[in-house]
């Protein structure tokens, strides 16, 4: 089963804000320990350009602006961990859960996390990096307003799932205004930690 072959692999939810550098440390982290770097964001895009039958139903869900089931969106991650079972040392699942019920879910039908790192930088810094990016990244929500409000929009969303994983003692915060050296000693000083 699916379990089994998870059983000993570490699980780390990843959870930070559009522009705390999130997506940098998993990088980091994926050279120095080996581990598989999981984002849904990237799945579903992968999935969609496939052409697979599972991507035509997405794609048609995400044109109607719709979001995708969450039971699909587990599949994907279960495959797609399953798949690299044999070769990974853990993994990070970036961006997930959500909510509370995703995490949940994600304990039912795949396994539950060792770790959530909480990449957390100020509201300042991430509008600040998010601006910069901007300059270059040609990106249309790159703009104050709109930051402001995915920033909102993220911190409403994170802070029940930070706190019901806080009950069991398994967060991590790491303190994201630093440069990327700092932040990565941070997280290695916890993943060293783990048995």
């Amino acid at each position: 089963s699916s379990a089994e072959k998870l059983k000993n692999h570490k699980i780390i939810f990843v959870v930070g804000g559009p522009g705390s550098g999130k997506g940098t440390q998993c990088e980091r982290i994926v050279q120095k320990y080996g581990y598989t770097h999981l984002s849904t964001g990237d799945l579903l895009r992968a999935e969609v350009s496939s052409g697979s039958d599972r991507g035509k139903k997405l794609s048609a869900i995400m044109e109607k602006g719709e979001l995708v089931p969450l039971d699909t969106v587990l599949d994907m991650l279960r495959d797609a961990m399953v798949a690299k079972a044999g070769s990974s040392k853990g993994y990070l699942i970036d961006g997930y859960p959500r909510e509370v019920k995703q995490g949940e879910e994600f304990e039912k039908k795949i396994a539950p996390p060792s770790l959530l790192l909480y990449v957390d930088a100020g509201k300042e810094t991430m509008v600040k990096r998010l601006l910069k990016r901007g300059e270059t990244s040609g990106r249309v929500d790159d703009n104050e307003e709109t930051i402001k409000k995915r920033l909102d929009t993220y911190y409403k969303a994170t802070e029940p799932v930070i706190a019901f994983y806080e009950k069991r003692g398994i967060v991590r915060k790491l303190n994201a205004e630093g440069s990327v050296d700092e932040v990565f000693q941070q997280v290695c000083k916890h993943l060293d930690a783990l048995k």
